[in-house]
């Protein structure tokens, strides 16, 4: 995490690093670290595809409430049942 990053840099923390320059031999340790970052979050569809918890405000809650109501009785009515 950040403070990890942020102890590298000798700060609190630190949510950015740029590498300027790599020495030779160490940069096949830095084409590992690049894989392993690239499969864990870049080429991850299931990281990418989750947005949120799924959990609406009592205002949108609502307002779905409402439309799957408006819904129902637009059914109710093409089928001609009565539904109060």
């Amino acid at each position: 995490g950040k403070g990890r990053l942020g102890q590298l840099v000798h700060k609190k923390c630190c949510s950015v690093v740029a590498l300027t320059s790599v020495r030779t031999e160490d940069q096949g340790d830095l084409n590992k670290l690049a894989d392993n970052f690239k499969a864990q979050f870049n080429d991850n569809a299931e990281v990418r595809r989750r947005w949120g918890g799924g959990i609406m405000g009592l205002k949108s809650q609502h307002v779905t409430q409402r439309r799957e109501k408006a819904i129902q009785l637009e059914h109710a009515k093409k089928l001609g049942l009565q539904i109060a």
